[in-house]
Order: structure tokens, then C-alpha cells, then sequence
């Protein structure tokens, strides 16, 4: 007869079995031709994947990561408490009183693919950061469905859940409920995915997945420079969909509030309601400006907003310590800056972000200038994977791409450095493979998994 353990002995077995393989496992689990036929689903994107073995050699990692399922349902627990407390007016009316006015806007749209980034530790995850324009989600899906049982006590362990098999329809169906909140039962015609110099973007592989998605579903989908649309007529104009208004914009800018000038048609659009824009400035200013992860970790603000104690106390164990860089606290923060690190608040991709204990002096001047906040230093966990024959630590982080607080897809980044990047040889994406639970027999005691595939510790 088998039962399950306790809770917390179960998650202890669990995360200590996550941890042996993700340090000892180094079997190489992707099948590239399997790769190829997940990327290459259509005549137009032929090439792909050579293509990208030049230009993008680090983008995939050969590498799946482990991941109990505690820390999973962690995960999802803690990105459900966070959206409980965004959707609180109090936290809007906080949360937007330092946003650009564009932000004020509430169209009915959410976001499509919302990032939520954590490091893993043996307390639990930690929240690293909240992307809405999070890339990678497609990528990713077909990554994970390239990946194979790596030896025979993994079997099962990567074969595609019926979550990634459905996955494609889940993020078209994404698409169809942002249009359907802005314009009700009207048929969504299509989708101009955009951002600046696209093709030259490095996930503008990406991009060319996100078209032939839509198409393949019945939604004529182009790509085009946002540079490139005009504003005439009460409607938004692309020559990417010659002679049709657009419909719905896939805005992959990281110009968040549309300010600059380049994208004055984009912002007229937007701000009149005439085109359906995901994600949008709301939901930036609402969930990814790193001035709310104070917001976010300051626990008597959050109960007297009426938070329940237990939603309290997840965001007390996962959004980690943060605080606003001021000149007058400037010389309390670099006497602690080891154990910080700091984000400008409107950053995205670990741009400008800097470990405290790499900073230099004139680093940190920009720093204490203003518009950035200190994050109590996360240590990421780590793979180990092998890079031409050596067993070689690479650090990694864990996103959770989601849609109005509803994981949709895990996913890994391994690398080496200060932050996140597609540098490291050995690493970049990898899928994520999630344990199952740990099984006990009632007269024996637990039972986890067999491990067999480790080699001896290197």
C-alpha cells in the first residue's frame, strides 16, 4: 500500500532529490531533430534551426532542469497572491501614483505572456522580478516538447505533458480573450506583432513562431516595425497588413509607456481605443516597475489594505527585501551593497542591473542619481551540465510565463555571470522537468525515485 508523506518531509525528499540531479545528472536530454520539426512547422520557417546554430549558439540549452513539486506549486501560490493584491484598488492607486499618465488607461486586456522570474533555495522560491513582456514562452514550448528521457529511470519523466501539447492553443486562445475583453463578440481579423527593427531583435526567431501560430489558427498575423505605423483616420496602419486597419498589436517594445516619439502612432492608437495593444502601459506600471517589489514586501501596508494573513505571509517568504536608492541613504547602502542588488526601476533583461559587490565608483554614482532600487542579494541555485567534457556549475533561474495569474508554461535560463544572458557556452534556455511526487510505501518508508543516471559527484 502507498501513501504520501507529510508535507513538509515530502518536500524536503523532494527538493533534496531536485538538487542531486540537477548537480549530478548531466545527460544531455535534447533531440535536435525533434527540435527542428518543433521550430520548423511551416515551409516559411525552414532553416531555423541551422540559423540559429550560428547566430544564436546559446539560445538552447542541451540541459533540462529539475524542479520538485513543492517549489512548483510555490510558485504558482506565490504569482496568485501577487495578482490578488494587484487587482486591490489601493494597490492600483499606489502603484500609479509614479506611473506616466498613458497608465491610467484601462482598456479591459491583461497582458499576454506576463513573466514572473525566481531563484530557487531551500526556503522556497524568491522573486526575482516581473517582465510583461517576458519573450521566450514560444521558444520554450518548443524546446520542452525536444526534449527525451535522458536514461531509463527518467522515462516518463520528459515525455510532453498534455499542458505542452495543448500549449499552442492555449497562448492562441490568450490572444482571442485579450482581443474578446476590449471588444466583445467582434471577430478578431489580426495581429501585427511589432517592436523596433524587429528582424535585428535577438528573439525575432520568436517572432516568426508568434505569425505562423496565428495563421495556423485563422488570424492573419504580420511582423512589422513600430516605426513603420501611422495614425490616420481614426485607425492604426502597418504596411506589414497593406489595406487592413490593425486589429490587435503583439507589443514586444521596451518602450513601456510609448513616450518616444518613434511610436507616437502606437500611443494615439492606444490612448483612443482604437487598437487592441498587449501588454500595454497599465499593466506595466501595475506589475513590472521594480518599485513594487517594495511595495509588494511592506507588510503593514498590506494589512491595512485588508490582505489576508495568509497572502501576507507568502509574499513575506518570497518577494525578497527592497528598497528605493536615495542620495541621502547612499552611504548606508554602499557600506551594505555585498549583500544587495541593484535594478533600475523601469529595467527589463538584467539590463543596467548590478551585483553590489562587482560596483565601481563611477557605476555607483550613476546609481545614487537616481531611479533605481537595491533587492536583498538572491543567490541563484545552479546545473551542472557538461561542456565538452568537463562538468562545468552554471547559475540558474526559473520563469514562469502566465495569463491573468494562470501558469501556462515553466522554463529555465542557465548561465554564468552577474546576471541572466545567452553567453554561456553549455547554457541558455532549458526546459523544465518537474519531479514527481514522492511516493512512500507504508511498511518500508519513503521511496523517491531512482537515480541511477548520476554519475559520482564530480
Amino acid at each position: 500500500m502507498q501513501t504520501w508523506l507529510s508535507g513538509a518531509a515530502e518536500t524536503r525528499l523532494s527538493m533534496n532529490l531536485a538538487e542531486t540531479l540537477n548537480l549530478g545528472c548531466l545527460c544531455r536530454t535534447l533531440n535536435p531533430e525533434r527540435l527542428r520539426q518543433q521550430l520548423e512547422t511551416d515551409p516559411c520557417l525552414q532553416g531555423m534551426l541551422d540559423g540559429l546554430a550560428t547566430t544564436h549558439p546559446h539560445l538552447f540549452s542541451d540541459t533540462a532542469v529539475f524542479v520538485d513539486p513543492g517549489m512548483r506549486a510555490a510558485v504558482g501560490q506565490a504569482i496568485a497572491a501577487i495578482e490578488r493584491v494587484v487587482a486591490l484598488p489601493a494597490y492600483q492607486q499606489e502603484a500609479l501614483t509614479h506611473a506616466p499618465e498613458i497608465a491610467q488607461h484601462q482598456f479591459g486586456p491583461a497582458g499576454v505572456f506576463m513573466g514572473y522570474d525566481f531563484h530557487l533555495g531551500e526556503d522556497g522560491p524568491r522573486l526575482i522580478e516581473i517582465n510583461t513582456n517576458a519573450g521566450g514562452a514560444l521558444l520554450n514550448a518548443a524546446l520542452a516538447r525536444a526534449h527525451r528521457d535522458c536514461c531509463e529511470p527518467m522515462q516518463g519523466l520528459m515525455d510532453a505533458s498534455s499542458d505542452l501539447l495543448h500549449i499552442n492553443q492555449a497562448f492562441v486562445d490568450m490572444f482571442r480573450a485579450e482581443w474578446q475583453a476590449q471588444r466583445g463578440t467582434r471577430p478578431l481579423r489580426n495581429v501585427l506583432i511589432t517592436d523596433d527593427a524587429p528582424q535585428a531583435q535577438y528573439l525575432a526567431p520568436e517572432f516568426a513562431l508568434a505569425r505562423q501560430l496565428l495563421i495556423a489558427h485563422g488570424i492573419m498575423a504580420a511582423v512589422g516595425d513600430a516605426r513603420e505605423l501611422s495614425w490616420k483616420d481614426g485607425a492604426l496602419w502597418h504596411p506589414a497588413l497593406p489595406g487592413a486597419v490593425v486589429d490587435l498589436v503583439y507589443n514586444r517594445l521596451t518602450d513601456f509607456s510609448l513616450s518616444e516619439p518613434s511610436h507616437a502612432a502606437l500611443r494615439s492608437a492606444y490612448v483612443a481605443g482604437a487598437a487592441v495593444v498587449t501588454p500595454h502601459p497599465r499593466a506595466h506600471a501595475l506589475f513590472a516597475d521594480k518599485r513594487n517589489l517594495i511595495t509588494l514586501g511592506d507588510d503593514v501596508l498590506l494589512a491595512s489594505w485588508g490582505v489576508s494573513a495568509e497572502d501576507r505571509r507568502i509574499l513575506q517568504a518570497v518577494v525578497p527585501h527592497t528598497e528605493r536608492v536615495t542620495a541621502e541613504h547612499a552611504d548606508d547602502l554602499w557600506a551594505r551593497r555585498r549583500q544587495l542588488f541593484f535594478k533600475p526601476v523601469a529595467g527589463y533583461g538584467a539590463k543596467a542591473a548590478y551585483r553590489g559587490d562587482k560596483l565601481t565608483k563611477s557605476v555607483w554614482a550613476h546609481i545614487t542619481a537616481g531611479g533605481f532600487i537595491a533587492q536583498a542579494l538572491v543567490p541563484p541555485s545552479e546545473r551542472m551540465v557538461d561542456v565538452d567534457g568537463v562538468a562545468t556549475r552554471l547559475k540558474l533561474d526559473i520563469r514562469a510565463y502566465t495569463f491573468r495569474g494562470q501558469v501556462q508554461l515553466l522554463a529555465a535560463r542557465t548561465y554564468t555571470g552577474q546576471t541572466t544572458n545567452f553567453r554561456t557556452a553549455g547554457g541558455g534556455f532549458s526546459p523544465v522537468v518537474v519531479l514527481p511526487a514522492i511516493a512512500q510505501d507504508a511498511n518500508a518508508g519513503p521511496r523517491p525515485p531512482r537515480t541511477d543516471c548520476l554519475p559520482s559527484s564530480p
